[in-house]
C-alpha cells in the first residue's frame, strides 16, 4: 500500500512501486506453459509477453527518454515492427523466468537514473521536454492498465484474481 499522507515524489514512486509488485504478484505460481497461455483467442496476449512488455517500457522511459541512453530494444518484435510498444511477442523458448530477470533489470535501472535527480528534471520525448513527474505518473497509468489485462488473464489462466 502505496503512503497516505507523503510528499509527491515518495507518493509518486510508492504508487509506482505497488503496480511493480502487482504485476510480479499476478505471475506468482505459474509455471512457464501456464504464463505463455494466450488470454482469449485470437487475442496472442500473455503473461509472459505482458512482463516482457513492461521491460521494454521501463527501459524506453527511463533509459532513452530520461537518461538519453542509447539502449537498443530487448526484444525484437516478431508480429509488426512497426506496431506500439515491444515486447508483447514471445518468442519460441522465451520464459515467463527469463522475463522476470530482464524487467527487474530494468526496474533497477529505472530507479538508479531517477534517484538523484528532481521530479522537474527532464528528458526528450518527441522533440519535447518531459519531466521526471509526468514520466512517473504515465508509468502508474501504463502499470494500472495493464495489471488490470494481467487480473483477467491470470483469471483465465487459474481463477486467480485479487491484488
Amino acid at each position: 500500500m502505496p503512503p497516505l499522507n507523503s510528499d509527491e515524489r515518495t507518493t509518486l514512486e510508492g504508487w509506482l512501486d505497488f503496480h511493480r509488485i502487482t504485476l510480479a504478484m499476478k505471475c506468482e505460481g505459474l509455471d512457464e506453459e501456464q504464463a505463455a497461455v494466450a488470454s482469449v483467442p485470437p487475442s496472442g496476449f500473455t503473461l509472459t509477453g505482458l512482463v516482457q512488455h513492461m521491460a521494454e517500457v521501463e527501459r524506453n522511459w527511463f533509459r532513452r527518454v530520461f537518461a538519453g541512453e542509447q539502449a537498443p530494444p530487448i526484444y525484437e518484435p516478431q508480429a509488426d515492427p512497426d506496431g506500439p510498444d515491444g515486447g508483447f511477442d514471445v518468442a519460441a523458448g522465451a520464459t515467463l523466468s527469463d522475463a522476470l530477470v530482464t524487467w527487474h533489470t530494468e526496474i533497477a535501472r529505472a530507479r538508479e537514473h531517477c534517484a538523484d535527480r528532481a521530479l522537474a528534471d527532464t528528458g526528450r520525448f518527441m522533440e519535447q521536454d518531459v519531466s521526471l513527474r509526468w514520466i512517473y505518473v504515465h508509468m502508474i497509468e501504463e502499470y494500472a492498465r495493464h495489471n488490470g489485462h494481467a487480473d483477467l488473464v491470470r483469471e483465465r489462466i487459474d481463477g486467480t484474481t485479487g491484488v
